[in-house]
C-alpha cells in the first residue's frame, strides 16, 4: 500500500518541495479544521442525495453521527496536514475507503464514489480559498498545488475500494 502511494506521488510530481510546503501552511489549515469540516457536512445536508447518509429515522440531521463523522474527518486532515506516507496512514485511508465503499453505516448505504471525489473537490476548494486569505499570491498558489497533489494521492487510495482490480 506505501509503494502504491508512493507510485500515486510520483505520478501527480508530489516531491519534497511539495511535502515542505504542506507542512509549512498546515498549521493555517488546522486552525480552521472545524471550519472546514463543518462546512464540508454542511454542504452534504444541503444536498438531498448526500444528506440521506447523516439523517435519524425522523428525517432530521442525526447529530451525533454528525460530529462522529466531522471528527473523524479532522483526524484525516491533521494526518494529512504532517504529509507522511507511511504504513499506517497508507493502511488508514485504504480503510475509510473501503468503510465507504462496502459497509452501509445507517441511512443510505454504501456512499457513491462521486461523493469521495466531490468531497476531494471540496476540500481543495475550500483550502485554495483559505490559503488566498491568508497568503501572498505566490505562497497562496504553491498551498494549493502542493495540498492539491497530496489530496489526490489520498484520493487514489480512497477509490481502491471502488474499482475493480483491473482498473488500479
Amino acid at each position: 500500500m506505501q509503494r502504491f502511494l508512493r507510485e500515486a506521488m510520483q505520478f501527480v510530481g508530489l516531491d519534497d518541495g511539495d511535502v515542505a510546503v504542506v507542512r509549512r501552511t498546515a498549521p493555517v489549515v488546522l486552525e480552521h479544521e472545524a471550519e472546514l469540516t463543518t462546512a464540508l457536512y454542511d454542504h452534504f445536508l444541503s444536498m438531498p442525495d448526500s444528506a440521506r447518509f447523516f439523517l435519524g429515522e425522523d428525517g432530521m440531521p442525526d447529530l451525533p453521527r454528525l460530529e462522529r463523522r466531522k471528527h473523524s474527518l479532522g483526524r484525516w486532515l491533521r494526518e494529512t496536514a504532517e504529509a507522511a506516507i507511511t504504513q499506517e496512514v497508507a493502511y488508514h485511508v485504504l480503510a475509510v475507503g473501503l468503510s465507504h465503499s462496502h459497509r452501509a453505516h445507517g441511512p443510505g448505504g454504501t456512499v457513491p464514489a462521486r461523493f469521495m471525489v466531490g468531497a476531494m473537490s471540496l476540500t481543495q476548494t475550500a483550502l485554495a480559498r483559505l490559503f488566498a486569505a491568508r497568503f501572498p499570491p505566490e505562497e497562496a498558489l504553491a498551498a494549493s498545488i502542493a495540498w492539491n497533489k497530496l489530496l489526490l494521492v489520498h484520493l487514489n487510495a480512497l477509490l481502491l475500494g471502488y474499482l475493480p482490480k483491473e482498473h488500479r
